[in-house]
């Protein structure tokens, strides 16, 4: 056990509300991106088998390593083809912001559900410590880390989402620059992790505002139904 909480970052106490929040948040994440492809008409992620709430399909195995020893990763990005699209570049920006979006409805969700459970006394009501502190770490990983990819997803550097928002964004002179840096990406992300002035302004905010957007949610609905 001590070998295992030196090289990854989560608290082992955590690490199986985690894998269960990842499950969840990556798949719904992935699956609503093929949604609103396929839905857009763009069958790509539909035909290819993508379209689909099975986790097994979306995950990727250095993702979810290098979410478990730095902290954050990432699935399988779904394969979209803009050029089916009626109105490319505005529906772009909307299969890419679905990702996103997916997972601040499932923090929302998290908050909502939890301060229901504690307003109306039903974690109080469970007779065991432990059992209240299951619950408590359930829903407090679930929430807080559908708020962090939701926002960790809107960096925009490449592959994640808010690369390819600001990609559609962007006049065709610049998105051909932007599309030369893509090669250099890991690289950035590697930097990002590893070194510590860097991280300090770049993922370190992102977990203090994840953080903070899961206080308010929850205190507004525990006060909402208590």
């Amino acid at each position: 056990m001590d070998f295992l909480s030196q090289i990854i970052r989560i608290p082992l106490d955590q690490l199986p509300f985690v894998l269960i929040t990842i499950l969840v948040a990556f798949t719904v994440h992935e699956f609503s991106h093929a949604y609103f492809a396929n839905k857009f008409g763009d069958p790509t992620a539909r035909l290819l088998g993508r379209m689909t709430l099975n986790p097994a399909v979306h995950f990727d195995f250095f993702g979810i390593i290098l979410l478990l020893i730095a902290g954050f990763g990432w699935a399988r990005p779904v394969p979209v083809n803009r050029d089916n699209f009626s109105r490319g570049r505005l529906m772009g920006i909307i299969v890419s912001a679905a990702g996103p979006i997916s997972n601040l409805l499932l923090a929302i969700l998290g908050c909502l559900v939890y301060g229901l459970l504690l307003g109306i006394g039903v974690v109080n009501a469970v007779p065991s410590g432990k059992g209240q502190e299951a619950i408590h770490l359930f829903f407090s990983v679930f929430s807080y880390w559908n708020f962090f990819l939701f926002l960790f997803n809107l960096i925009p550097l490449p592959p994640l989402d808010g690369y390819r928002i600001v990609e559609d964004l962007a006049p065709r002179s610049v998105r051909g620059r932007l599309q030369r840096f893509e090669q250099w990406a890991m690289f950035l992300f590697l930097l990002i992790v590893f070194i510590p002035a860097l991280r300090a302004y770049t993922i370190t905010p992102l977990t203090v505002w994840a953080i903070n957007m899961y206080l308010d949610f929850l205190n507004f609905f525990y006060n909402l139904f208590s």
